[in-house]
């Protein structure tokens, strides 16, 4: 019988999805299994704190050491913060400007390489545009997972998933300031 009451256990836990499941396995009664849900925990922006000397008013905010963006209203809240990957150094810390957008875009130096969701604002050590944009892919393929956001790759730009670069291409306009900070 207590083969049989850890079969169901096993079954009701497998059919239920996530969480933890509550059920006997006293031979001698019988139990209906109840699901508890799982502890979660949600990573918001107030976990992120807008770095200090990092301006006022409706701006982006981009940190070299941390590779997160804030995207910050007039008001001063912020309404959204993400990992991305960009090159150590680069932008260089100071005030810009969102100078131009394009839906999509490619990579003058690497052959095949493409983007969307290209929102520039400052040029990097070899004279070339640098911007928010998504993830590029060569030939389709990603070249990196979102999973590496928040490590240093890439020529210059600030690589993100798409979700975040449609963010920001919708969100900026030209004009909108951006502040990078170390």
């Amino acid at each position: 019988m207590k083969r049989i009451a850890l079969v169901i256990t096993m079954v009701v836990t497998a059919l239920s999805g996530p969480g933890v499941v509550n059920a006997s396995v006293d031979p001698t009664t019988t139990a209906t299994p109840t699901t508890i849900a799982p502890t979660t925990t949600t990573t918001g922006v107030s976990d992120f704190p807008v770095p200090r000397n990092s301006g006022s008013g409706r701006r982006i905010v981009f940190s070299n050491r941390q590779l997160r963006v804030w995207v910050i209203k007039g008001s001063g809240e912020v309404i959204r913060t993400f990992l991305v990957s960009g090159m150590r150094g680069q932008p260089q810390k100071g005030s810009y400007f969102v100078n131009s957008q394009i839906l999509s875009s490619f990579s003058k130096e690497l052959e095949g390489v493409k983007f969307r969701f290209m929102t520039r604002f400052a040029i990097g050590r070899n004279g070339a545009d640098i911007g928010f944009h998504e993830i590029p892919t060569k030939n389709g393929v990603p070249l990196q997972s979102e999973a590496k956001l928040g490590t240093y790759l890439g020529g210059g730009c600030l690589r993100s998933s798409t979700a975040d670069a449609k963010f920001i291409y919708k969100w900026a306009k030209p004009g909108t300031t951006v502040v990078v900070v170390p």
